[in-house]
């Protein structure tokens, strides 16, 4: 599996890139999400990938970030009907943070508005993606829409890191608000994390 790749940023389009690694040019498809987030062409970027193996294909997909690729394959893995591109069209429709929402929301009216998405595909990637989103997905949307600053974001963040590792939501706010206090405003997300990893244990 080819996890990532690391070369020089040949030439870019919206939906595709093109990486040179150790003087071989590979084809990357791409979403909208992360072309915006691609530096010049000729500079280095590092690119998260999937690999998709067809019968008459070798298809890479390319990803500026992890949540991208993990919304990816739990769409691609969970949800019937949708496969590597269209995906990337509902990528290339909503960001991560949003489509989140959506799904801990159960908008369907928003998720049908992608283009390649129909209504009865938005049920389904409701129905299928709400337990695996849950309630991580739901703050995470509410806290984007409420617009956080710098201290804020950092609770968010190993508050989201805690309700991933298994923490219920109120508390993980908790035990990242104690550990703030213990540590200070200048804690970083991973030390918040830690902390509380620690007097949970």
């Amino acid at each position: 599996m080819i996890t990532f790749l690391r070369g020089k940023l040949v030439s870019a389009v919206p939906t595709q890139v093109i990486i040179e690694v150790n003087g071989i040019g590979y084809e990357v498809l791409i979403p909208l999400s992360s072309f915006d987030k691609l530096p010049t062409a000729g500079q280095e970027v590092m690119i998260l990938t999937h690999l998709a193996i067809r019968e008459d294909a070798h298809v890479l997909y390319g990803f500026m970030t992890t949540a991208e690729r993990e919304m990816f394959r739990l769409l691609i893995n969970n949800v019937s009907g949708i496969g590597p591109k269209t995906a990337l069209n509902i990528l290339s429709g909503m960001n991560v943070t949003a489509l989140r929402g959506a799904v801990a929301g159960g908008d369907v009216k928003s998720l049908s508005q992608i283009s390649g998405v129909g209504k009865k595909t938005a049920e389904r990637i409701v129905v299928e993606l709400k337990d695996k989103i849950g309630a991580a997905g739901a703050w995470e949307a509410m806290s984007a829409q409420r617009g956080l600053s710098e201290a804020d974001q950092k609770i968010n963040d190993a508050v989201l890191a805690l309700m991933a590792l298994g923490f219920k939501q109120l508390e993980a706010h908790d035990s990242v608000r104690a550990a703030q206090s213990t540590l200070g405003p200048q804690a970083t997300v991973e030390e918040l994390v830690r902390a509380s990893l620690k007097k949970g244990a």
